[in-house]
């Protein structure tokens, strides 16, 4: 069984940086796809960044330029790092996995029509200014 779990949100203020974590289990398949979400109450759940397991990478425009999703295929972890944070990147974070050979660029563009097959619990991100 799959399992996803996120690690590393916080309280920051504006213009700092922060690393989350989503560690992997179960994904014993050869294509698959995690990305991270993230979603503010109210508000429907944005794509924010996805990475295959052939190494594409994409980025919703909101954080393209600030944040860099990057992986550790032999521990299975998945990062994002998150750059000069502004308020409205606050949000609860989640880390989600697509298997069956999506792509990041399936993953990311095609969201919330395709939707990841397993999904964490998510993490909050909260920034001040």
């Amino acid at each position: 069984q799959v399992k996803l779990v996120e690690s590393g949100g916080g309280s920051v203020e504006a213009g700092s940086s922060l690393t989350l974590s989503c560690t992997a289990s179960g994904i014993t398949y050869s294509g698959y796809c995690i990305g991270w979400y993230r979603q503010v109450p109210g508000k429907q759940r944005e794509a924010v960044a996805t990475i295959d397991s052939g190494g594409g990478v994409m980025y919703s425009d909101s954080v393209k330029g600030r944040f860099t999703i990057s992986q550790d295929k032999a521990r299975f972890i998945v990062f994002l790092e998150m750059t000069t944070l502004q308020p409205e990147d606050t949000a609860l974070y989640y880390c989600a996995a697509d298997v069956g050979g999506v792509t990041a660029r399936q993953a990311l563009e095609l969201y919330p029509a395709l939707n990841p097959n397993f999904w964490g619990q998510g993490t909050q991100v909260t920034v001040s200014t």
